[in-house]
């Protein structure tokens, strides 16, 4: 790659992820170009994007070491997708989550750019497989998988197509560990890859005990955010094993390795998550936060600044 292509990154989308997306970048110094193929919608990213750098700045917690007008000028809008990609040496794609929308996306900046340039998707769930099979040169393809909200919730899944380069995983994950994400690899491809695999793992048994009448939809969350949640921000499933007794995880095992098989042997089987348990659990949950969007936008306001508490935290330790 030459040295003038190296600074600037292209954001296919400029919805939700893909404004995060090139607010994480600029932090990290990086020129950034928002293309939408609806005409105007860059545009009213970056404008969306300087009220949210201002928030951040007056709140302490605008990442990176540029100031906030320094990083909105990095960021342009572009509505034509070949002006969008000159230039760049990493394209991250963010627009909506449908499988054809995202091969067509990728078949056709595969015509407008270099042979080494990366191709990466935000895909949550679509295989790497599917989401590039139009894409000529695989080996330059990977998954760079998010978590919402990705300024305040750092990790990105690094899931390869099975002809991904070394290469290219490797300069994914200093690049996302440069602009100050945290970047997990997997292996290989595997369908929900690592966090939505445990994420439904969690919602599947939570869904189960309050479908059968064990616990409330209340309660059920109070036991991830005041219980669970609580070591979880700070140490895995694996470490937490490792210092829940006296001499590590070995000795864990030994302790609890037939509880935990009792238990999870009684397992109920993958829910529908429709029908009647769905409307009652929905019922309960609208008691508690009505789904209009007056509440939702609030709490979801309430959830951002609580990350953002959490981040700060986090940055100490």
């Amino acid at each position: 790659m030459s040295s003038s292509n190296e600074k600037t990154i292209t954001i296919i989308g400029s919805g939700l992820i893909g404004r995060s997306w090139a607010m994480v970048f600029a932090s990290g110094g990086y020129k950034v170009k928002i293309y939408d193929n609806q005409p105007g919608q860059a545009a009213k990213a970056i404008t969306e994007i300087r009220k949210q750098l201002s928030e951040l700045a007056e709140a302490h917690m605008l990442r990176g070491k540029l100031d906030a007008t320094q990083q909105l000028a990095l960021l342009s809008s572009h509505d034509d997708l070949a002006q969008a990609v000159e230039g760049a040496f990493f394209i991250q794609e963010s627009v909506f989550e449908e499988q054809e929308a995202k091969q067509s996306v990728f078949k056709a900046i595969e015509r407008l750019v270099e042979e080494d340039v990366i191709l990466s998707s935000s895909t949550s769930c679509l295989l790497p497989s599917n989401v590039f099979s139009q894409v000529q040169n695989q080996s330059r393809c990977i998954v760079s998988h998010p978590v919402n909200p990705p300024y305040y919730v750092k990790l990105v899944e690094l899931v390869p197509h099975p002809e991904t380069s070394a290469t290219v995983m490797d300069t994914t994950h200093a690049l996302m560990t440069q602009v100050g994400q945290v970047p997990v690899c997997l292996k290989k491809e595997i369908d929900g890859f690592a966090l939505n695999r445990v994420q439904y793992a969690i919602i599947a048994e939570s869904w189960r005990l309050v479908q059968d009448g064990i616990i409330s939809v209340k309660d059920i969350d109070l036991v991830m955010s005041e219980g669970l949640g609580m070591r979880y921000a700070f140490i895995g499933p694996m470490e937490t094993m490792h210092l829940n007794a006296p001499e590590g995880l070995e000795d864990y095992l030994k302790r609890y390795r037939e509880g935990m098989r009792r238990v999870l042997n009684v397992f109920g089987p993958v829910p529908e998550f429709s029908g009647e348990a769905a409307k009652h659990i929905t019922e309960e949950m609208s008691e508690l936060i009505p789904s209009d969007q007056q509440h939702l936008s609030a709490r979801r306001e309430r959830r951002d600044q609580l990350l953002m508490g959490l981040a700060k935290l986090k940055k100490q330790d």
